[in-house]
């Protein structure tokens, strides 16, 4: 079900502040208490926020979002990401897109790309990139994740290997402040591991809600990527490490 306006600017008050409260929201709003309790419950039944007594929490760390609650949060900050990624990509060039609505937003940037080749574990991508009719697309094989149209597992992973292109592209769920890019599936991770192996360059995709989030399994440090594509810039004390560790910052 998609978000009204006002669901979506709670969601993003959830998220700078970590709990939102119903008086609070019904008199920002200018809507009675049980019009925001409907729009809380709403919320909470996409999993976009947990119900407390008097109003809502941000959900724990440890269950990502679901498809489609992430597919509408932070659009226009995805296709910025998308733009500025597929920007760093030339014509005639092979590449990975992993699982995600922002290397989603990627594949939508190549649109106008000639003579690619891109293999991906992500359905949607997929589904994506055959509408340009000079790209080669190459899906990875494996159990398919109904949540998301991802394809995870050892299959996957192990037919990566096959795979030696010029660009990884990844996205992830969540973000660190020591640098770590963090995700909750055991099994994309592994798979995501795979692909930055398989890659001559390396680049992780986010906008910087990431960087408000936790999950409990660490898929690389940006130490060992090439660039992080964000939206706008990442707070200094990141940009300063991403410095040292000479890993290109990218953002409008």
């Amino acid at each position: 079900m998609a978000l009204s306006i006002r669901q979506m600017d709670i969601v993003n008050l959830a998220k700078a502040s970590g709990r939102v409260e119903v008086d609070d929201l019904a008199s920002r709003f200018d809507v009675s208490v049980q019009t925001i309790r409907r729009d809380l419950g709403e919320l909470a039944d996409q999993g976009l926020v947990d119900r407390v007594h008097g109003g809502a929490v941000l959900p724990s760390g440890v269950a990502n979002l679901g498809y489609e609650a992430r597919r509408l949060l932070h659009q226009e900050a995805k296709e910025t990401v998308g733009r500025l990624c597929a920007a760093r990509i030339p014509d005639n060039s092979s590449l990975i897109l992993n699982i995600g609505t922002t290397t989603e937003a990627v594949a939508r940037a190549l649109l106008g790309h000639r003579n690619l080749t891109v293999v991906t574990n992500n359905m949607n991508v997929a589904n994506i990139m055959i509408h340009n009719d000079s790209c080669e697309v190459i899906v990875a094989g494996g159990a398919v994740r109904r949540s998301d149209g991802g394809l995870v597992g050892d299959l996957t992973s192990e037919l990566m290997t096959n795979f030696k292109v010029d660009f990884a592209v990844i996205g992830c769920s969540a973000m660190d402040a020591d640098g770590d890019v963090l995700d909750y599936d055991l099994a994309e991770v592994r798979v995501s591991r795979t692909i930055l192996r398989q890659a001559r360059s390396r680049l992780l995709v986010t906008d910087l809600s990431k960087l408000g989030r936790s999950a409990p399994i660490k898929v690389v440090s940006l130490a060992e990527l090439d660039a992080i594509v964000t939206e706008a810039l990442l707070p200094d004390a990141l940009r300063e490490r991403c410095a040292g560790w000479e890993t290109e910052c990218v953002s409008a």
